[in-house]
């Protein structure tokens, strides 16, 4: 197998001063990976009602935006594990860090042509890169130390992630629906497509900046998380899904992906409502950016709570917590429904690295194809929000996030139950 760095086995990195070095180093590393695909997922929530207005999209047909883009988890997520299990951790996040150049490239040929189909292809391809990353960076931070520390490592280098989706709804507002409302109605609809060929030529000059970077690095090798049928134990012989709280764990992914994705995608809209805040999109871009950096600032929390407290507790306490903010939004009016939609960032903070590195538990060999299993799950942020445009074209848009409701409810099972291990 080909590997880069010098090879480390999970678990031993922690043996003398210089493997603690090297994990330090690939963690610091890896972060800038975690803020650039927050920062890329996180600026759909921008793209939706831009497109939206441009191509005079309903709701169902708006959220095709997520659609295609998380549906790249489902088709990719697989053939990614297989990939890094044979070419290692480093030229995976390589890997994906060029496709995902194209996919940012394909932006101005679509904005150009004006076809929504076009940009959903640029879409696709986009995320096809940020599924390789996915699938080659998350186990890498599980391996990376011990695994009663995994979820608390994981959360903090998420916490980065959750800087990008801060950041990025600014990054869109300025430089997206700014310029698509400069003339108003004066401008035509090939200077609205144009909008957006600027944010994601910066965007992919920034992911190939960093795929020489990470081609270039040194980093430490964990063999013993790759998939290699001479490495398995007896127990680990078999397929990933073998393990119930692998399998119950990706449910939970797909189904909070979706609640995740599904709000986030929503607030524009639903913050321009004339009974919430009656706000323009682009002053509705700001308070995206407080959900997002909710997340952002409970994962850094998360980190150092779950030093201490286990990490099924938190889980199932955040999933509350959600619940009931959603049940507010529901039912309030005004500012208090739109504070506490806003305040379920705070609640999905820990979940996603939390669900991931519970999953993953004890699974030794088979980690690489549990982490392609659980990136493909991720098709959740493809298929609930297309769900909740269906509710919100029907019931309208308040009531139609009564559904990402059920998707807390099953996070609180896994919470409380679902992730614990059994023996096979």
């Amino acid at each position: 197998m080909a590997t880069m760095g010098t090879n480390i086995p999970a678990g031993a990195i922690d043996a003398t001063p210089g493997h603690q070095a090297s994990q330090r180093f690939a963690l610091v590393a890896l972060t800038s990976l975690f803020f650039m695909w927050g920062f890329i997922t996180c600026l759909n929530d921008i793209l939706i009602p831009h497109l939206k207005a441009v191509f005079e999209l309903n709701y169902a047909q708006a959220m095709l935006v997520q659609f295609c883009f998380f549906g790249a988890y489902f088709l990719v997520s697989i053939p990614a594990g297989k990939l890094v299990g044979k070419i290692g951790y480093q030229r995976g996040i390589v890997v994906g860090l060029a496709i995902a150049v194209v996919g940012c490239l394909l932006f101005i040929p679509a904005a150009r042509m004006q076809v929504y189909g076009v940009f959903l292809f640029a879409l696709f391809v986009l995320a096809a890169g940020i599924t390789v990353l996915q699938v080659s960076a998350n186990p890498y931070v599980t391996a990376l130390g011990s695994e009663s520390t995994a979820a608390s490592r994981l959360t903090m280098t998420q916490a980065f992630n959750s800087l990008g989706t801060t950041v990025a709804p600014f990054f869109g507002a300025f430089l997206i629906l700014s310029v698509a409302n400069v003339a108003g109605e004066q401008m035509t609809a090939a200077e609205h497509a144009s909008a957006v060929e600027l944010p994601y030529l910066i965007l992919a000059s920034a992911l190939a900046a960093l795929a020489v970077i990470f081609a270039k690095l040194k980093l430490p090798t964990i063999d013993s998380h790759l998939d290699s049928a001479a490495d398995l134990t007896e127990g680990q012989k078999g397929h990933a899904l073998q393990h119930s709280h692998l399998l119950l764990g990706a449910i939970a992914i797909f189904v909070y992906v979706g609640a995740e994705v599904s709000i986030g995608s929503f607030l524009v809209n639903f913050l321009s409502e004339d009974s919430i805040a009656g706000i323009t999109e682009k002053q509705a871009a700001f308070y995206v950016s407080l959900y997002w950096g909710g997340a952002m600032v409970g994962r850094f929390i998360g980190a150092v709570v779950m030093q201490y407290v286990p990490a099924g507790k938190v889980l199932a306490a955040c999933s509350l917590g959600a619940c009931a903010l959603l049940a507010i939004t529901i039912t309030g009016t005004g500012s208090v429904a739109m504070w506490a939609v806003l305040a379920v960032g705070l609640c999905n903070s820990v979940m996603f690295p939390t669900i991931f590195s519970l999953a993953l538990a004890r699974l030794g060999g088979l980690t690489s194809q549990g982490s392609g299993i659980l990136c493909l799950a991720i098709v959740g942020g493809a298929l609930v929000p297309v769900l909740q445009g269906l509710l919100a074209d029907q019931i309208g848009i308040q009531l139609a996030f009564a559904l990402p409701i059920l998707c807390y409810l099953y996070i609180l099972f896994y919470g409380v139950r679902g992730h614990q291990v059994r023996e096979s």
